[in-house]
């Protein structure tokens, strides 16, 4: 296949989020760090460390052809499913919020379901591009796919972490609905994943006041509906060009760890829906690219490749804005290269680096 330079726009915008969300860190988090940790800049330094380790990675992995992922699927969903392992043993995994999501690595930690995301679109596109005559078959085709992403699903939800979860889940099923899976057995499936998903609210007390506080969370406003009313408060006087950068007035101490889930509040308190709304048309940008990329790919493993990093971003986007913005409940999820965390910002900027790779031979 002939290499060319990889998609330039596509550089420019994930660039230009990571830039935004370095700056909206140390905003969201100044007051916070300086009252906990005597140094204001404690998760901004945290955060370009990563940037730059996220960096490295993206750049390496340019210059990596994408096929080798397709030869390694195996191996990394194997390395995968180790870890997700490892994470449930006390006294390796670190718990954190009630979940043990984390590996303690020194100074660091990285959280395994994060990378198991990637490994499985890798993989995924290995299996749908191999066993594509089979795809319209739920026992041949589709079963296998899913019995593997349900069996990797129901590790990450012993931990537990249902966002990460939905977000791999939702990944794979448009991977496989693009692959050509027949309509029917995606509403089957999706009857038996609702009633799935009601039986997961129903077996945990705090899943249960998440939903009710997302009906109205001011029936339980200093509990389960603090986060999100917060959230409310902060967007709501941004108004249409925000308080002005660094002048937010939640971040002190009434929205929780604002450099987290819900640093999109304080991008719209300070930067108003005209900072808000540039920040969604970046991601719109960036889709749009992906998709480009997706449809100019040589091969069904590359298509399926830039789909599945495709979709697991914007997946993950459409949640975290709509749990901050109060039209979903509370999930934990980050805002890709913009909330604080390691691990999420190096998983996110090594899936683009695979689709840049990806950009690197498409037709388009």
């Amino acid at each position: 296949m002939k290499k060319t330079t990889p998609d330039f726009i596509l550089i420019l915008v994930t660039l230009s989020l990571l830039a935004i969300g370095l700056v909206m860190v140390y905003s969201a988090s100044a007051v916070w760090a300086d009252y906990k940790f005597d140094d204001s800049f404690f998760f901004a330094k945290r955060q370009m460390l990563f940037a730059c380790v996220g960096i490295f990675a993206m750049f390496f992995i340019m210059n990596v052809e994408y096929l080798t992922w397709k030869d390694w699927s195996k191996i990394l969903v194997i390395v995968c499913f180790v870890l997700l392992v490892l994470v449930l043993i006390p006294g390796i995994g670190v718990l954190r919020n009630g979940s043990r999501s984390w590996i303690g690595v020194g100074a660091f930690s990285i959280q395994p379901s994060e990378f198991m995301k990637l490994a499985m679109i890798a993989f995924l596109a290995k299996y749908l591009s191999e066993k594509q005559k089979y795809i319209t078959s739920f026992t041949k085709g589709v079963l296998p796919a899913l019995a593997l992403v349900f069996t990797a699903f129901g590790m990450i939800m012993l931990q537990p972490d249902l966002g990460t979860g939905t977000v791999m889940v939702g990944t794979c099923v448009v991977m496989i609905f693009i692959a050509g899976a027949r309509v029917r057995h995606f509403v089957g499936l999706g009857l038996i994943g609702l009633v799935g998903f009601i039986a997961l609210i129903l077996s945990a007390p705090y899943r249960i006041k998440r939903i009710t506080s997302f009906m109205d969370p001011w029936q339980d406003a200093l509990g389960s509906g603090f986060q999100i009313i917060q959230s409310l408060y902060a967007i709501g006087p941004g108004g249409l060009f925000g308080l002005g950068l660094g002048q937010s007035r939640q971040k002190f101490f009434y929205l929780p760890e604002p450099q987290n889930d819900f640093i999109f509040a304080i991008i719209a308190e300070e930067l108003g829906f005209i900072g808000g709304s540039f920040v969604l048309l970046l991601f719109a940008l960036l889709l749009w690219r992906g998709i480009r990329i997706a449809l100019g790919a040589p091969d069904l493993y590359g298509t399926f490749l830039a789909v599945g990093v495709v979709s697991m971003i914007a997946i993950q986007v459409m949640i975290n804005v709509g749990v901050v913005i109060g039209l979903m409940p509370v999930t934990g999820i980050t805002l890709p290269f913009l909330s604080y965390g390691g691990s999420s910002l190096t998983l996110m900027l090594m899936a683009v680096g695979v689709l840049l790779n990806v950009s690197r031979y498409s037709r388009i």
